[in-house]
């Protein structure tokens, strides 16, 4: 099979592998791993130009990674102030129209466009000079690479960010077809990019409720589903907060709907802040005047702890008249929680009882003395139907 041929079928599996990709760390691995192959690299990484801060950030680094490099890292940039021909290689070459072409360096300088290492103090292929040489350079020394490509993203009209690959001491020097080649590579790497934000766009927009940026119903479902079937196989602590914003219909009719949607959103707020207090807990508007939190692992005296903090806090606020708060934790004694369904209903049930007696505490299932009665058939009266709208179909 022929050089292009080859190459033409990398390209393929790397738009393939990126389109299989589920979320941005899968697509940015996919990226990656796919340009290293295609590139016959042994190691590559993709990162993302930060205008605000002015850096690059490493988002993968795949491959064979040397000591101290991270698969994911948290916080590895580089300060663009110290690669200024990057940005003046993405100025001024791309302004002339199309791609940016890609451009190679070795580990004793860049490379020039007859493939050959450049002096440090000279231009290389893409008119790098000292600064950037010393840079590029120490780090392929510093991880006994022999070469580099690197190519730049173009996404939406604009410098992405950079496309990395190398190749240790030893193994053959990338050319000028390499580079061409990394060009090819980087606007496919740009379309997966580009389809994998639209799906995590269109995941937040499923997922999200618009008003107050909290989850919505929909994945308070499937998170409640998951934290039932732990519990089940672990035996973690799952709780459930069910809160009802009081007052919300007098702000609306006296005051109008933009001040009810302003306390929907101050107190989603609060309730994000309150959630963080309690590790990995999800906050949700359930709809309407409705939402939760949902904590998986901590007591649930903690749990208690914060919702109560959440009814102070939404007691302050400036219009309204504070929350009704019910909560359900398999920590209480509350009987076996054989779904998740039972768990809403228990929670839905206590909040109940809260803003029927007026409380400006939670109120909790299973504490003082309560027993426990409330079954997983199907709500017998429409008025419970009504209530215990925390049930699934």
């Amino acid at each position: 099979m022929g050089g292009e041929d080859v190459r033409l079928r990398a390209v393929v599996s790397l738009a393939q592998s990126m389109a299989a990709a589920h979320t941005p760390r899968e697509s940015w691995r996919a990226a990656a791993l796919g340009a290293c192959e295609a590139l016959g690299g042994s190691f590559a990484a993709l990162s993302v130009w930060e205008r605000g801060p002015g850096r690059l950030r490493v988002l993968v680094n795949a491959g064979e990674r040397a000591e101290g490099e991270e698969e994911f890292p948290d916080e590895e940039t580089y300060p663009v102030h110290e690669f200024p021909e990057i940005t003046e290689f993405l100025h001024e070459r791309w302004a002339g129209g199309g791609e940016p072409d890609a451009w190679v360096e070795t580990a004793d300088g860049p490379v020039g466009e007859d493939g050959a290492a450049s002096d440090a103090k000279s231009a290389g292929a893409g008119g790098h000079g000292s600064g950037y040489y010393h840079q590029r350079v120490a780090a392929l020394r510093r991880r006994r690479r022999g070469c580099c490509v690197v190519a730049p993203i173009v996404l939406h009209g604009r410098a992405w960010g950079e496309l990395y690959v190398a190749r240790p001491v030893g193994e053959p020097m990338f050319g000028r077809e390499d580079a061409d080649f990394a060009t090819v590579l980087a606007a496919v790497v740009a379309a997966g990019i580009s389809q994998t934000e639209r799906l995590e766009e269109v995941r937040k927009l499923a997922f999200t409720d618009p008003l107050t940026g909290l989850a919505n119903r929909r994945l308070v479902d499937t998170r409640l589903d998951e934290a039932v079937e732990r519990h089940h196989a672990d035996g973690s602590v799952v709780s459930l907060v069910v809160c009802d914003l009081n007052g919300l219909k007098g702000v609306n009719d006296t005051l109008g709907h933009a001040v009810g949607d302003r306390l929907l959103e101050r107190f989603g707020s609060v309730l994000s802040r309150c959630g963080a207090m309690l590790p990995g807990a999800l906050a949700a508007r359930l709809g309407g005047d409705e939402f939760c939190l949902l904590a998986v692992g901590p007591e649930a005296d903690e749990v208690i702890r914060v919702a109560t903090e959440l009814c102070d806090r939404a007691s302050e606020l400036e219009h309204g008249d504070g929350v009704a708060c019910g909560i359900a934790s398999t920590g209480d004694p509350i009987g076996p929680v054989v779904s998740a369904r039972r768990l809403f209903r228990l929670a839905d049930a206590a909040q109940y009882r809260a803003k029927a007696a007026r409380s400006t505490k939670p109120v909790v299932a299973g504490r003082d003395g309560e027993v426990i009665r409330l079954a997983d058939s199907p709500p017998k009266s429409a008025h419970d139907r009504r209530r215990l709208r925390g049930s699934r179909p």
